[in-house]
């Protein structure tokens, strides 16, 4: 079985008990947490394979590219 390398963007937040959630935005319902940042970045690889091999789409997914972070101001 031939392999090949996907990169993915990974968004990392920490809750309010402390606890990092990492989540891929190309793939819907992909997301995992850990104690440490480290921790979660090593559960999202896990993450990814699970949720690609799931639902078949390992052979014709094609990632977004990331474009940037902005941030707006709303009044309220």
């Amino acid at each position: 079985m031939k392999h090949r390398m996907l990169n993915f963007t990974v968004l990392i937040e920490q809750d309010e008990d402390g606890i990092y959630v990492a989540k891929v935005p190309d793939i819907q319902g992909c997301y995992t947490q850990g104690q440490t940042v480290e921790q979660a970045m090593e559960r999202i690889v896990e993450a990814i394979q699970v949720c690609l091999e799931a639902d078949d789409e390992i052979d014709t997914f094609v990632p977004m590219k990331f474009v940037g972070l902005q941030q707006v101001e709303v009044k309220v």
